[in-house]
């Protein structure tokens, strides 16, 4: 206790209200230890000090700060050693070089053709109160250039010459401030050409020579013939190759190119190795087709793939075939990154990298780009960052006016919607090109972002070797005609700064010229090496679509499924509607209630994930499902935390994928398209909100889906689901278009069901990636079937059953003998139609499902007439308009087998231009009207058909 009170004794002057006293002491202490008591001495004495220096004095501090708190500017600008005149004068400076930073790229001599956009009224120094006696005054920059001082007129060439010359950088519209310093290191750090000796140079110009010369021999050997030319535009050539060799540092093992037909040829053979000599035989005519090609395509919209080294390794390097739609291949590249990607595994975002090519027209005017753009740093789309090239010459086919074909300054403008930096260079100074080109690879690799390099340049030719230019540009092909080549210019530099002679660069262009008429490769060599990922996809070619496959599921290993979807983790709190659902798939998998849609759904990809195969479901509300069936994602109510139970099913399944899109139809269904053509062993899975909704995405089903395989051998295993029904929810919200996809349907190029059970699309889509069959699978997909009392299934249709192209009638007792009107049918109209019949009591009447449309099962369907040997009527019966469903474009393949007697008869809805009523009273009435006839065979919408 004694202790205790000494301790209080001690301590009792050091309360709070003391401090000012104190401190004053301590003030005392610190300027003349002896002048206080003994006791505070070597109380002071005692406290902690740093072991290099003593404490100082704080009264001077606070009475400067008190000083400044009631000085006037010009007075505080004098108690830190400026003045007034001056700190306003280096305010000015910061603000100037901000401003070059911002809008330098604005007056950039980055234009072969001479053009300026426009004067920018801040980068004048005046504008900010800056005169010519300031030129010659030192500013701080900074580290403007690495240089901390610098006189004003030196600080404003650096900028220019940083921001104005050749290259002009966007970047200051970033949010994020660590990536503007990044770029701005970069840029102030060093200077186009600075860094590249003579050998790199003398490689810059045999790749212009290469790139000029292809063209040139073409012209010449080939006249007339379209081949869309690079010409203007050569330096894409150096910016391929050194994409290509720079990713090497940083471990890339393939890169993926997509562009459209402008300069195709030129990088087929002067990136990517392609024989010169094949090249010379599609242009007259005489190459034989690749395996499985059965129309081909035009030589220009061809893809190719070789592998060639690079300081870090051999690289993959693919050209993806493209149709003439431009900018629509933008997504499939990103999707066939993706692919490959999740093919190498966890962080291998720099291992593939996706390259992009456009055009100036194309980039600014196709929604595509944008599309695409949106979906880069999304969760189920993300690839790490695409390295956008666009070829910009100016002119769009014959438009060529700013005014017209845009209503950016820029065509690149749609780019910053992601942040991401552009670069516009002059396509007529190589060396800016390769130094933007180098910060484009870097800053892809650092940040895993977009990057755009605009290559500024011109379009020597026309839109084709066919077409005159100058009737609707005249002027600006008065400039074109009068400039030497890219090729030419960079050699005069050469030879005057005596890198090379004139008779070297001869050498150089006769060389090239001389492989090119002995046919022989002119690219950097190609590693003769085959990629081993092609042959995954040689046991899918040449197969037939009937090849047999078991599709049945175990009952023990579809409850271990259902089982293992209930495990949630703790404190995991589901919405009361969801609870119910997943209730009643407790009692589904026991074998207590029959199977709805959603439960047989969900089984399809639980029993393929244990079963080692990949899953990726993507669309707008595919978690949930439009229409509240799926629940593949279930969501916590407590925190909002998500959870995909397919996801945790055992330590050895496969790898599955759910992702609620982005609200867009032709990205994502490209994108799609790109990761099925890639990864044959994934049931890659695009589901639309509505069926119909598909028609924005028509390019990438007309152009890829139906005919990749014919045109360029490409396979696909892409399912489409297409919610499809006519049940009163007006035009656009009903029909998914069926007759479109049946149209497409030729050369066993795809296959359109219409599953009509939970258990049909259970083995549908476990025939899909079961089965070594490869093409693109369309179902139209239910609605209100997702819960009708009578489309269900048992546990028996999934452990004993398989797909069934067509359903046989089902009602025991409907006697074959007494039958003489056969319905043939797809969809939910069979319940309509079954439920009338019975509710008629029509015994006479057998009603057939036909569950794939195309190809069509001729062999199932030929079995169907000798059930009945006393029809008198064959019925087709669709609830879509005549001129739409199935009846136009498969009628000839009902009519196979029928007998002779018999009349083929169209029951439906007439012709229509809409595919649906709006009134759901006409929906009723129209729908009551097409069972009727159906059923009875008095006309209305009856039709009759030889």
């Amino acid at each position: 206790m004694s202790d205790l009170l000494k301790f209080f004794q001690d301590t009792s002057a050091l309360y709070g209200s003391n401090a000012p006293y104190i401190e004053d002491l301590y003030e005392q202490f610190l300027e003349n230890p002896y002048s206080v008591e003994n006791t505070w001495r070597e109380k002071f004495a005692q406290l902690p000090q740093t072991s290099d220096r003593r404490d100082i004095a704080h009264s001077p501090v606070v009475e400067r700060f008190a000083l400044l708190a009631t000085s006037t500017p010009s007075r505080i600008a004098e108690l830190q050693g400026f003045t007034e005149e001056s700190v306003k004068k280096q305010s000015a400076v910061a603000r100037l070089i901000n401003h070059y930073r911002s809008h330098g790229h604005e007056m950039a001599t980055n234009n072969p053709l001479g053009k300026i956009h426009r004067n920018v009224p801040d980068l004048d120094p005046n504008y900010y109160g800056l005169s010519e006696p300031d030129l010659d005054t030192l500013f701080d920059t900074g580290t403007l250039y690495g240089v901390g001082r610098l006189p004003l007129k030196d600080i404003i060439s650096t900028l220019k010459e940083i921001y104005c010359g050749n290259v002009g950088t966007e970047y200051m519209h970033i949010f994020d401030a660590d990536i503007k310093r990044w770029i701005k290191n970069r840029l102030e750090g060093s200077k186009p050409g600075e860094n590249i000796d003579d050998k790199k140079r003398i490689w810059l110009l045999k790749q212009l020579t290469a790139a000029e010369g292809i063209e040139k021999y073409l012209h010449r050997n080939f006249v007339g013939q379209k081949r869309f030319s690079l010409e203007g535009g050569e330096c894409l050539i150096p910016i391929l190759d050194e994409i290509i060799q720079r990713s090497g540092k940083y471990d890339t093992k393939e890169l993926v190119i997509g562009m459209a037909h402008r300069g195709r040829l030129n990088v087929l053979i002067n990136i990517l190795g392609k024989s010169p000599a094949q090249l010379f035989s599609e242009f007259k005519g005489t190459a034989t087709s690749d395996r499985g090609v059965i129309t081909g395509d035009v030589k220009y919209h061809m893809g190719f793939s070789s592998n060639m080294q690079t300081d870090g390794g051999v690289a993959h390097v693919t050209m993806a075939f493209n149709p003439s739609h431009l900018e629509i291949i933008n997504p499939v590249v990103e999707g066939t990154v993706k692919a490959r990607q999740d093919r190498y595994g966890k962080d291998s975002t720099n291992t593939v990298i996706p390259i992009l090519i456009h055009g100036d027209a194309a980039f600014a005017g196709q929604g595509i780009v944008m599309e695409t753009l949106n979906m880069a740093q999304t969760r189920a789309f993300a690839t790490g960052g695409t390295i956008h090239i666009v070829i910009n010459n100016q002119i769009g086919f014959t438009t060529s006016d700013p005014f017209d074909a845009r209503s950016t300054l820029y065509c690149t403008d749609v780019a910053n919607m992601i942040q991401a930096p552009v670069f516009h260079v002059n396509g007529d100074d190589p060396e800016a090109v390769l130094f933007v080109t180098q910060l484009a690879i870097d800053y892809r690799a650092e940040f895993n972002k977009d990057v755009v390099i605009d290559l500024i340049c011109y379009r020597r030719r026309g839109h084709n070797e066919a077409d005159e230019p100058s009737t609707t540009q005249p002027m600006m092909y008065k400039k074109i005609n009068a400039l030497p080549t890219t090729c030419t210019l960079y050699a005069a530099k050469l030879v005057e700064q005596e890198v090379l002679s004139e008779q070297q660069v001869q050498e150089i262009d006769q060389s090239y010229q001389d492989l090119l008429n002995a046919g022989k490769p002119v690219s950097r060599p190609i590693i003769d090496s085959h990629y081993s990922y092609s042959k995954q996809w040689d046991k899918y070619v040449g197969q037939q679509w009937d090849i047999a496959c078991d599709t049945r599921v175990p009952l023990e290993r579809i409850r271990f499924c259902n089982n293992q979807s209930h495990r949630l983790p703790p404190g995991f709190e589901l919405h009361p509607r969801v609870v119910k659902i997943m209730d009643n798939r407790r009692k589904m998998a026991a074998g207590a209630m029959p199977l709805d849609w959603g439960f047989a759904e969900n089984m399809a990809y639980a029993t393929l994930l244990m079963d080692q195969y990949n899953v990726r479901l993507v669309g707008q509300d595919v978690g949930r499902g439009t229409f509240f069936h799926r629940h593949i994602i279930l969501h916590n109510q407590i925190n909002g935390e998500s959870y995909i139970p397919v996801k945790h099913l055992d330590i050895k399944q496969g790898h599955a994928q759910v992702f609620d899109s982005i609200l867009s139809e032709a990205g994502v269904l490209g994108f799609e398209y790109g990761y099925s053509s890639t990864m044959p062993e994934t049931l890659t899975i695009w589901e639309a909100q509505y069926g119909d909704f598909a028609n924005g995405a028509q390019v990438l089903i007309d152009q890829f889906i139906s005919s990749g395989e014919s045109k360029w051998g490409r396979l696909s295993g892409l399912v489409m689901l297409l919610p499809h029904g006519m049940e009163g929810q007006g035009p656009e919200h009903s029909s998914a278009r069926l007759e479109r996809y049946l149209q497409l349907c030729a050369d066993q190029n795809m296959q359109v069901c219409i599953p009509s059970t939970p258990a049909q699309i259970f083995h549908l889509l476990r025939r899909q990636v079961i089965r070594t069959y490869r093409k693109p699978l369309i179902v139209m997909s239910p609605k209100s079937l997702l819960r009708h009392k009578a489309a269900i299934s048992t546990l028996e249709d999934l452990v004993d059953g398989h797909f069934q192209t067509i359903i046989s009638e089902t009602d025991a007792a409907i006697d074959a003998q007494k039958v003489n009107r056969l319905i043939l049918c797809s969809g939910k109209v069979y319940y309509d139609l079954l439920d009338a019949r019975t509710q008629n009591n029509l015994g006479n009447v057998a009603i057939v499902r036909i569950e794939q449309l195309y190809p069509f099962p001729i062999r199932d369907y030929s079995l169907e007439f000798t059930k009945y040997p006393n029809l008198e009527s064959l019925v087709w019966c669709q609830e879509e308009p005549q001129n739409q469903g199935a009846w136009y474009q498969s009628r000839h393949n009902f009519s196979i087998f029928k007998p002779d007697h018999l009349e083929l008869i169209y029951c439906g809805r007439l012709a229509s231009a809409s595919p649906a009523v709006g009134n759901f009273a006409k929906h009723l009435e129209q729908q009551k009207e097409v069972v009727h006839t159906a059923l009875y065979g008095q006309p209305a919408a009856a039709r009759k058909i030889s």
